[in-house]
């Protein structure tokens, strides 16, 4: 548990190799978060995954223990991976080909950009519910109406707190049962997040020309790629992570798996930890075979 300062902020930051010194020698796994959380819905994951893997987890600015105030960070996809670039080189994750990049939903933008400025150090990527959608007249007016939305849920997010509203944010974001700690985690994350960071960071994740840089980087991923997404997700349609998926698969060689989940929603690492691990795992080493069965990719 620790803090690295910057010009954003005071970002705050956990590393399982703080508590496991033999975690330095291990393949690194850093998480991005979705929108208006913390890092603490990754822990289920690192508890699993810690004992092979390196795991970092990290408060964005504006959410959890990070600090802001006295610093007046960028809330644009850019400012976002600039801070994460800034703890994977304090942590010297970008020295050898050792790291695996893993994005939820907003932060599969940010993990994107990452993997962009890391290719050299990325063994793999995921994406997850981090989706794109065909460009329609519909498709724009709902997310010209999804934006509106994102204001009012911020002008009144307290409601959360009280039933039956309560249980409806809990099951917007999770199909299956989670663990009743997270109940109370993801209310309190959402409630507590700053508002300007909210209200941006909602605004950007649904910008057509943000979506279309995001689709060009993620197809321009030089590692193998895992798009996963649960079937049943009532936060994000499912139908966007397999566009994007079905995108990439035709436009690189490079592999790209999808990895579906029927009856989970949008929070797997919460719904199904094991199998979600599991899952993840077999990634991580379908990604470090291909390069070990590729050695001339090291240096490209």
């Amino acid at each position: 548990m620790s803090y690295l300062a910057s010009e954003r902020c005071r970002l705050y930051y956990e590393d399982s190799a703080e508590t496991d010194p033999s975690g330095k020698d291990k393949p690194a796994v850093l998480f991005v978060n979705g929108w208006a959380i913390s890092s603490r819905y990754w822990k289920p994951l690192v508890e699993i995954l810690s004992a092979n893997f390196r795991c970092i987890i990290y408060d964005q600015s504006g959410t959890g223990k990070t600090i802001i105030k006295g610093h007046k960070p960028s809330f644009t996809i850019q400012g976002f991976a600039d801070e994460a670039a800034a703890l994977i080189e304090h942590l010297g994750l970008q020295k050898s080909r050792n790291l695996h990049i893993v994005g939820h939903s907003m932060g599969g933008m940010v993990a994107t950009e990452l993997c962009i400025r890391y290719r050299e150090a990325l063994v793999s990527a995921t994406i997850i519910a981090c989706g794109i959608f065909e460009e329609t007249p519909m498709t724009s007016l709902g997310l010209f109406f999804l934006g509106g939305l994102i204001d009012v849920s911020m002008q009144f997010r307290n409601i959360f707190h009280s039933e039956p509203l309560r249980s409806i944010f809990i099951k917007r974001a999770a199909t299956k049962e989670i663990p009743k700690e997270y109940h109370d985690i993801l209310i309190d994350d959402f409630t507590h997040s700053d508002k300007e960071a909210t209200c941006a960071v909602g605004k950007f994740s649904i910008d057509p020309e943000a979506l279309r840089t995001y689709t060009r980087h993620v197809i321009q991923i030089a590692s193998p790629v895992l798009c996963s997404v649960g079937m049943a997700d009532n936060t994000i349609p499912p139908e966007g992570t397999i566009t994007l998926y079905e995108r990439r698969k035709a436009e690189t060689s490079v592999p790209t798996r999808l990895a579906k989940f029927m009856d989970l929603g949008h929070l797997p690492m919460l719904e199904e930890s094991v199998i979600f691990a599991a899952e993840l795992k077999k990634h991580f080493e379908f990604s470090d075979q291909f390069y070990k069965k590729n050695p001339q990719k090291n240096a490209e």
